[in-house]
């Protein structure tokens, strides 16, 4: 889904880029990547893959490290062979999510499950091997056409379901794909260029709010009544991994840089929002038209 995003963001510049997929490149392969460098020549790689199944990574961590950790150490170790700059995509739940305030990006890490576990191995890599050139993003609550999300998921369930439950203990940033790639490749150019040193960022949208704030405002603009949105707390939805109970971002990380934080969730929302209806409808009218 992000990765889309990033793609979209780089034509639209006319900046030739390399799409791989997991069938084209095992990331944890160190020969495989070093080859794919040596082929490719990339100036900047832009790490999008990863395990991203939150329980399952309970259920297998040492298979969620290799993707999560793994990998970003052997991108990370080609890229210092290089001199290539490295742009490592990480998450929220490198923290305990039990703060007040929103996390600086040099606050104490303390992940609660095995998904944070991992991903918090891979930006220690990253920057342990690439002190100057790595860039660690750290993003959380995406969504975007590009992909299964949230926001889809509303959309689809608004037109079936009287009313919904959603939780409404678990603060975060609902974050628009399209705005971080653009953050990703704007740190990409500054950091080539020499302008932006190699560090940690984090790549959420401004404001916060609960899935059940996010779910009334879909619901708005979706013409319907946010009222059938009703909250619920997460000891209704038990899940084999933790979540956190806050997941706001400080944005602090960007100062210096020449790159504003993301803007606010709300008008980034209103924007994507044509376009999510579009693709999760559209998805719709075509599992009707082959029977699924």
């Amino acid at each position: 889904m992000l990765a889309q995003d990033v793609l979209a963001r780089l034509a639209a510049d006319g900046t030739a880029a390399v799409p791989l997929a997991h069938a084209d490149l095992d990331i944890t392969d160190p020969e495989a990547v070093r080859a794919a460098l040596d082929e490719h020549r990339p100036a900047v790689i832009v790490n999008c893959a990863g395990w991203t199944d939150v329980d399952g990574a309970e259920e297998r961590e040492d298979a969620a490290l290799a993707v999560n950790g793994t990998g970003p150490r052997v991108l990370a170790e080609a890229s210092k062979e290089t001199g290539t700059v490295l742009l490592h995509v990480s998450t929220d739940y490198v923290f305990a999510g039990d703060a007040a305030a929103p996390y600086a990006e040099d606050a104490p890490t303390g992940p609660r499950g095995a998904y944070g576990r991992t991903k918090l191995a891979g930006e220690r890599a990253v920057r342990d091997i690439l002190p100057e050139t790595g860039q660690v993003v750290r993003t959380a609550w995406l969504y975007g056409a590009g992909g299964p999300n949230f926001v889809r998921t509303m959309i689809r369930l608004e037109a079936v379901k009287d009313t919904l439950d959603v939780v409404d203990d678990q603060r975060g940033q609902p974050t628009w794909t399209v705005d971080l790639a653009d953050r990703l490749v704007r740190l990409g150019q500054g950091t080539l260029a020499g302008t932006v040193a190699g560090g940690v960022r984090h790549g959420t949208s401004s404001g916060d709010t609960t899935w059940f704030g996010f779910t009334r405002e879909i619901f708005r603009l979706l013409g319907a009544d946010p009222e059938r949105v009703r909250p619920t707390t997460s000891e209704a939805f038990v899940r084999p991994a933790p979540r956190p109970a806050y997941s706001v971002l400080g944005h602090e990380g960007w100062q210096g840089t020449g790159i504003a934080p993301i803007r606010d969730w709300r008008a980034a929302l209103a924007e994507a929002f044509p376009e999510l209806v579009e693709a999760e409808r559209g998805k719709a009218d075509r599992m009707g038209a082959t029977g699924q």
